[in-house]
């Protein structure tokens, strides 16, 4: 049957994405804006200059990016910023991904949120096929949130993450280790996480962008320490199992609770890596700690027929690296990148 006038015919895929070192590209991260309501300050400056908005990709531009990795192979979408709940009418691309969730191509559609926005937006997102969410949160001390987010306040997230386990969506807990700060914590956020069945990942400190007068090498905690603090507590059992992400797991006997440490300094995941980041531009970054990168957004303008922006798309997965080069053993900010995190995507 013919498309329909106006409607680009697309071709099936042949081969999938497959990088030079034979890693097949199956996981696709979306950053949807660069904008936050909070200005964590691991992530932005305080006062960040955004995009201008004609600069961002139109949500129906993220609909045919997206659709287009999908029919080469993607089979998990998550959707990042900035905080993507704040991207106007973000709803409307959640509702229209589902149509892929339906046929099978896309096996799941989640996102990361800070949370602020899930007490408005969770029982859509349940309804739009998403099942799963990451919740990034350092802290349960309102003060120390208060001053970590620099604008964020935490009962409007605890609020958000009471939305979204009524409206069944599994929500697991992203924290971000830092020295000095979240320390004391340790415990605390495990057995939270425990009493509310959330799994929680631990996460590095990464060195991208600048941040102002936050030093990168005071905030970092190795997850190794980190590790071996809780293995005084629990007997620990490394799991096999891997969500997609850079994640490894262990069990805590105990409690039967699952913990992940993302460990991009003093445990580089590179070689299993299997996603890629757009940004909210329509850049692709191939590799979150490396600067290179390809344009996107130009191919899939100049014409409505995708094989234009596949070409591109294969062409950009052909430039992925092995790894990256985050390093602070030489007690310096190595492998630094200059772009904030919020523009990359998490």
């Amino acid at each position: 049957m013919p498309a329909p006038p106006g409607k680009p015919t697309f071709p099936l895929m042949t081969t999938p994405l497959i990088d030079p070192f034979d890693r097949a590209i199956r996981y696709l991260r979306v950053s949807v804006t660069d904008r936050c309501d909070f200005r964590c300050v691991y992530c932005m400056s305080e006062n960040m200059e955004f995009l201008p908005k004609k600069d961002l990709l139109t949500l129906e531009e993220l609909d045919r990016m997206c659709s287009a990795f999908i029919r080469l192979g993607v089979e998990k979408l998550r959707i990042t910023g900035g905080e993507p709940l704040v991207r106007r009418d973000i709803l409307t691309f959640f509702r229209a991904m589902t149509r892929h969730l339906d046929s099978g191509a896309l096996k799941e559609l989640t996102l990361t949120t800070n949370g602020s926005q899930l007490g408005k937006y969770a029982a859509d997102l349940a309804a739009a096929g998403v099942r799963r969410i990451n919740v990034s949160l350092d802290t349960l001390d309102d003060r120390k949130f208060a001053d970590i987010t620099r604008w964020g306040r935490l009962p409007q997230v605890l609020k958000g993450i009471d939305a979204a386990q009524a409206a069944g969506l599994r929500v697991k807990i992203n924290t971000v280790a830092l020295k000095g700060f979240n320390e004391d914590e340790l415990f605390r956020l495990q057995a939270w996480c425990a009493e509310r069945d959330m799994d929680l990942t631990f996460i590095e400190v990464m060195p991208m962008g600048d941040i102002g007068n936050e030093d990168r090498l005071g905030q970092y905690w190795s997850l190794r320490d980190l590790r071996g603090s809780l293995a005084q507590s629990f007997t620990l059992t490394d799991l096999t199992e891997r969500s997609g992400g850079p994640a490894r797991y262990v069990r805590l006997e105990e409690t039967g609770q699952k913990i992940g440490f993302i460990t991009p300094l003093s445990h580089n995941f590179c070689e299993s890596c299997n996603r890629v980041r757009i940004t909210c531009t329509g850049e692709i970054y191939t590799c979150l700690g490396q600067e290179g990168h390809s344009d996107l957004r130009a191919p899939l303008r100049a014409s409505g027929d995708d094989q234009v922006l596949e070409t591109a798309i294969r062409k950009a997965i052909g430039l992925k690296p092995k790894g990256h080069d985050f390093d602070y053993s030489r007690q310096t900010v190595d492998g630094r990148v200059s772009r904030h995190m919020s523009h990359t995507g998490g």
